[in-house]
Order: C-alpha cells, then sequence, then structure tokens
C-alpha cells in the first residue's frame, strides 16, 4: 500500500493504527472463502516528536498532612510540624495576619495541609468552626486567605492493609491518616500490645469519618469501626454513643473494649529493657534487678496515664528522676520515671482519667538515654505488666443494646466486604 502519492490515505491508515492505545476496541469481520494470503503489507514508520516530562517544584513530590492542633501552640510550630520550610513560614504569617482570618488556634481542631517534598506549602484548611473554613493557597509565589460559610458532607472512609513491619509504616501504606491510625491503636490498646504483639502479616481494616466540601477533602472525623487480625485471631471494634452521653469502641457483641487498665503507657516506641531480677545497669556497670519496663522513645514524647487514678506522687526521686507515681483502685498502682517534665495540672492528690497525658520521656535521674521507666505495682511490689492478665472490660448497659446493635450492623457489613477484598482502599 504506498502512501506518497496519496496523504488522506496515509491519514486514515494512522487513525485507524492508534485505535487500540486510545482504549477502543474495534471488532473488523472478513467475509468467507476470501483470499488473503496475496494481500500486500508495508510497514509504515514515522517518528514522532515527543516534549520530555517536566518535574514539577525542582523534582519534588506534593503530600497531604493533617495535624491537630496542641493546647498552647504557636502558628510557627505547627506550620513546622506540617513539614514547611522557613521561607514559606515566614510569608504564611505574614499573609494570615494581614487577613486576620486564622486569629488564635484552637486545640483540638485539626488543620489540613499541602506540601511538597522541598517543604513548599501549597494549599492549608482549617476549620475555624464547624461552619467557617479558611483557605490559604499558594497563588505563584503568594499566598491568598479566602473565608467562607461551609456545610461539610461526611463520607464514610474504608481502608484495609497488611503489617510488614511498624503499624504506622502499614497505615501510611494504606492511605489512612496518622490519627485514625491512633484511635485504631488506642481502641485495641486492651488486647493487643502494639510493642511486642505485632506480626509481620497482620491485617487490618478501619471504617472512619471523612469530611469533604466541595469534593475537597476538609478535615478527618473519628474511628468509626475496625477490625485486626493478629496472629490469625481477628478483633473488632465499633464506635457507639449512647443516650446520656458516654461514648467508646466496644466488641460486636456490645463489650466495652476499655479495659480497667492499659497494656502499655504509650501507643507505640520500642522496649529497650524489659523486667528482670538481674540487668547490668547501663549508668552504674553493676548487676541489678530491674523490676519495670522501659520503653525507649524521643525526649517529649508523650506519656499516658494506664488507668482512672489518684496522683499519690509528683516530683524527683533518686535514680528515678522525675518521677510520677498514681494510685489506682486497690491494690495496684504505676509508677513513671526519668521524665523531663510533668503533664499540665498533674499535682499530688490530684484525679487523673486513663489515657490523659501525665508527663513526657526524658532521661533524668540514672538513665544513660531518653526512655520511660515504667513499673506496674501490686501492694507496693513490682510486677512484670507484661505478664499479667489485667481486669476485663465492663458490658454496655442493656437499656440501649437493640440502638447498638442497629448502628453497628452497616459497620461490620463494612468490615466484612473489606476482609473479603483484597483492595487497600474503597471509598
Amino acid at each position: 500500500m504506498n502512501f506518497s502519492q496519496n496523504p488522506l490515505k496515509k491519514r486514515i491508515f494512522l487513525a485507524l493504527a492508534t485505535l487500540p492505545f486510545l482504549g477502543v476496541v474495534a471488532a473488523f469481520g472478513i467475509a468467507p472463502d476470501t483470499a488473503s494470503e496475496n494481500i500486500s503489507r508495508e510497514t509504515v514508520v514515522e517518528t514522532l516528536a515527543l516534549q520530555a516530562a517536566q518535574p514539577s517544584d525542582n523534582g519534588a513530590f506534593d503530600f497531604w498532612r493533617e495535624e491537630r492542633i496542641g493546647r498552647g501552640e504557636t502558628l510557627p510550630s505547627l506550620l513546622q510540624r506540617l513539614g514547611v520550610n522557613a521561607e514559606d513560614r515566614q510569608e504564611f504569617i505574614s499573609a494570615v495576619r494581614q487577613s486576620k482570618s486564622i486569629g488564635g488556634l484552637i486545640p483540638g481542631r485539626s488543620v489540613l495541609a499541602r506540601v511538597s517534598s522541598s517543604g513548599r506549602l501549597l494549599l492549608l484548611r482549617y476549620l475555624v468552626s464547624d461552619t467557617t473554613l479558611v483557605s490559604v493557597n499558594r497563588i505563584k509565589e503568594s499566598f491568598q486567605v479566602t473565608q467562607q460559610t461551609i456545610q461539610a458532607e461526611m463520607r464514610p472512609i474504608m481502608r484495609s492493609g497488611f503489617v510488614q513491619g511498624s503499624l504506622f509504616g502499614a497505615t501510611d501504606a494504606a492511605d489512612v491518616p496518622d490519627k485514625i491510625a491512633s484511635e485504631m491503636a488506642e481502641a485495641f490498646s486492651g488486647d493487643i500490645d502494639f510493642h511486642k504483639d505485632l506480626r509481620r502479616g497482620d491485617h487490618f481494616s478501619v471504617v472512619y469519618e471523612a469530611f469533604y466540601f466541595d469534593g475537597q477533602l476538609i478535615k478527618t472525623g473519628r474511628l468509626l469501626a475496625a477490625e485486626f487480625t493478629n496472629e490469625d485471631k481477628a478483633y473488632r471494634a465499633v464506635y457507639f454513643k449512647d443516650p446520656q452521653g458516654r461514648d467508646g469502641y466496644y466488641s460486636a457483641e456490645g463489650q466495652s473494649l476499655k479495659r480497667a487498665f492499659l497494656k502499655s503507657p504509650m501507643p507505640f516506641d520500642r522496649i529497650s529493657s524489659g523486667f528482670s531480677v538481674a540487668r547490668l545497669h547501663p549508668v552504674l556497670n553493676i548487676w541489678r534487678s530491674h523490676k519495670g519496663v522501659d520503653y525507649a522513645a524521643p525526649t517529649g514524647t508523650p506519656v499516658r496515664a494506664v488507668s482512672d487514678s489518684v496522683v499519690s506522687f509528683v516530683g524527683k526521686q533518686g535514680g528515678y528522676g522525675n518521677l510520677i507515681v498514681l494510685n489506682h483502685q486497690s491494690p495496684y498502682s504505676t509508677a513513671y520515671g526519668h521524665l523531663s517534665r510533668f503533664g499540665k495540672g498533674i499535682k499530688r492528690g490530684g484525679k487523673v482519667s486513663q489515657g490523659q497525658v501525665i508527663g513526657y520521656v526524658g532521661a533524668t535521674g540514672l538513665a544513660s538515654g531518653p526512655h520511660l521507666h515504667y513499673e506496674f505495682r501490686i501492694n507496693g511490689d513490682q510486677r512484670n505488666p507484661l505478664a499479667m492478665k489485667l481486669p476485663t472490660a465492663y458490658p454496655l448497659d442493656s437499656r440501649y443494646r437493640a440502638q447498638f446493635a442497629a448502628q453497628a450492623q452497616p459497620l461490620t457489613a463494612r468490615l466484612n466486604l473489606l476482609r473479603n477484598t483484597n483492595l487497600s482502599k474503597l471509598d
């Protein structure tokens, strides 16, 4: 077939040849008894000039970050936690001060930001109230601040994944926000010790709230339901709030997952030294008993109370350094040593709730590096918390079982769907 004398035929031929690459499937029929062996064939090769792809932002890629505003937090420290570089932090602060839209940061609220790997801030969204959204967009090399009244749409998001190393590594791979990963770890903390029980191949599924406006994510809500399979044993958690305003996570059968004691004073981090009757002390360099568990973690990592309690001691004490001792329901007490500082409002005789931050990891006292020394005591005697069977959960109020079952059914159906699929996410 000679195209040199007929450019129109050539264009038609090339158009037909590119159809499969455009996702079009075409069927051609050949009449019976048609002789095809004598048809002449000619291969046409044409060089196409393709423009080289240009990476954006000098080869950087961008990602979404969401951070919860801490008590007493400043705008510069929040931007730094979001990964924004120093230059953009300064320009951003100048832009929002001129607009006076953001004002003070409200503790507990979340900020969503899109930041490049080089630290360039591309977009920030801050839900000042449930109906007021402040957006800061990068327009070329400056920031534009807008404020609008919105009605957010809640969508349940489904994710699942497998543990290959750390839990946060697995949830990151499945595109699960850190906030939801922490809530999942907290919900299962009475059954699973994420310091020592995690195994390669463990599987998790989550259903959580995500709030959208104009098709764009503005904040992540709470974890609604989760399943975690640890060593082939599946655990489930469903969120429920009763008419009295009491809320928490329950098993599918309505058993509260809140234990009298958490298994660990920190959701994650590495055990650097276990309970032992004889251990070479890293500072004194002598053999002595170690009647507690050491959790290695960076200085400033929050430490939480493992149960409701009353503070019996707070201050410095010998090799413990900065120490807190909590009295729980008799005969139990717990001790937290080597703290860098104490939590706000922690004082002797004060009441503390389970999960409340009471202090922060440090290296005070006889410590070779930053870690938490944690002790579990019965009638004043130290016991190994990793080997103890702690008090179990309390059941759901019988008056609300029918309401719980109605709310739990569609959530457990979603978990069943995730269990029977290999998809990492379903929106």
